[in-house]
């Protein structure tokens, strides 16, 4: 099966789409701004070129030898002459009648039959003179660089894309590469710290059996306080462990009953829950509740959602984890308590790793929620939590059942994990 990437992975791969993208956008300003200004720069010496030649043909041609795209009529004495070939709509009466009216010289761009024309109008001795410059040519020219400026544009940026992809990728592989070490570097640290530990933990045990009737009172306390700390190492470093084995090989995946895992999570709290006068329940809906994953890793996502429960709930509360198919092709598990809530300023920390709540007296460090929220996106599901100050709080797991394969999309929480 393929290996989901962890969070870490796509905050990395994020950032490396997010640099591509704006190296290739930045050039690509860049490009059109070069661009306009070169548009600009020849739309300029155009327009100089045109008023260049019409002045020129103002001052020194007449109709039988105008200059390149240039269309002359001369008025004489009442009569108006043109170059032979002189388009249908020129020259422009109107301008003529003007500048012999003893008005100003006329410089006017007009269309005719779809082509344009820089028409300039002026007295010449006795002669009104008309000089008609025809567009065609230069919006050809400032087409085709048009269309050379996008092409351009394009294969600019996909080589610009190509080249920041591959510069983000290079720049990104250090932070790969220490990632990739400090994942090794816990998973190896846990697992030599795992077998001490448990011996440890074993010998406080048979020290705190040993001092039960010879010890003081205190003494007593003192040990059962470090079995305790021993057995809340040994989970941290059980969550460690497991972060680990999830981001470098996920190991395989079978049909899992989610169902199942929930009654085990409970019976295992239940010396607990009655210790603290809380009751705990599971509700199982109709059908089949078999999703696709690695049990241990699902268990210890029931068992760190119980737990949070747990140190939320004051005595006389009630905890509920249901599990239902009210969706289809979705297992959906929820745990819902009466406790304690959570204030609204926390709900940005939200599964936060070694996050620390301001109420409750559940777990206070190690990686709690965040490793449950990475074990739930590793199986293609989704987790989101609700809650309310003195109203309890929700947390809602949903995973593809064992039919389905479909990610579910991710959804952003709004509950703090430490509450």
């Amino acid at each position: 099966m393929t290996k989901s990437p962890s969070p870490e992975e796509r905050g990395l791969s994020r950032a490396q789409w997010m640099i591509t993208l704006r190296i290739a956008l930045v050039m690509s300003v860049i490009m059109l701004l070069i661009e306009a200004l070169v548009y600009f720069v020849v739309l300029f010496a155009q327009r100089a070129d045109t008023e260049r030649e019409t002045q020129w043909g103002i001052d020194h041609n007449t109709i039988y030898s105008p200059p390149v795209c240039v269309f002359m009529t001369v008025e004489h004495n009442g009569q108006i002459s043109s170059t032979p070939g002189t388009p249908p709509g020129l020259p422009v009466l109107s301008s003529l009648a003007a500048v012999r009216n003893g008005g100003a010289p006329i410089l006017e761009e007009v269309e005719r039959d779809g082509e344009n024309y820089t028409v300039r109008t002026a007295r010449r001795g006795d002669e009104i003179v008309q000089a008609a410059y025809g567009e065609r040519f230069h919006d050809a020219d400032r087409a085709h660089l048009l269309l050379a400026f996008g092409i351009a544009e394009l294969v600019g940026l996909l080589l610009v894309a190509v080249a920041s992809g591959r510069l983000a990728r290079r720049a990104m592989t250090p932070m790969s590469d220490a990632l990739a070490r400090q994942r090794r570097f816990v998973a190896d640290a846990s697992h030599e710290l795992r077998t001490p530990l448990t011996q440890l933990h074993t010998r406080a045990q048979l020290l705190a059996r040993r001092a039960d009737a010879a010890a003081s009172p205190e003494l007593t306390a003192d040990l059962q306080r470090l079995v305790t700390s021993t057995r809340q190492l040994g989970g941290v470093i059980d969550d460690l462990l497991l972060s680990a084995q999830l981001s470098r090989s996920p190991g395989p995946r079978d049909p899992v009953d989610l169902a199942a895992l929930a009654e085990e999570a409970v019976a295992a709290e239940d010396a607990r829950a009655q210790a603290a006068r809380v009751t705990v329940r599971v509700r199982r809906g109709k059908g089949k509740h078999q999703v696709v994953g690695i049990e241990p890793a699902l268990r210890r996502v029931l068992a760190a959602l119980v737990d949070n429960a747990m140190g939320h709930t004051p005595p006389g509360g009630e905890i509920v984890v249901s599990v239902d198919n009210r969706s289809p092709g979705i297992v959906r598990l929820t745990v819902r308590d009466t406790g304690i809530g959570f204030p609204p300023e926390e709900a940005e920390r939200i599964f936060e790793r070694f996050a620390r709540g301001t109420s409750g007296q559940g777990r206070r460090f190690g990686l709690g929620l965040a490793l449950v929220r990475e074990v739930i996106e590793s199986h293609d599901g989704r987790i989101t939590a609700t809650g309310e100050p003195g109203q309890g709080a929700v947390f809602t797991v949903e995973l593809p059942s064992a039919r389905v394969a479909e990610p579910i999309p991710r959804q952003r929480t709004t509950m703090s994990s430490a509450r």
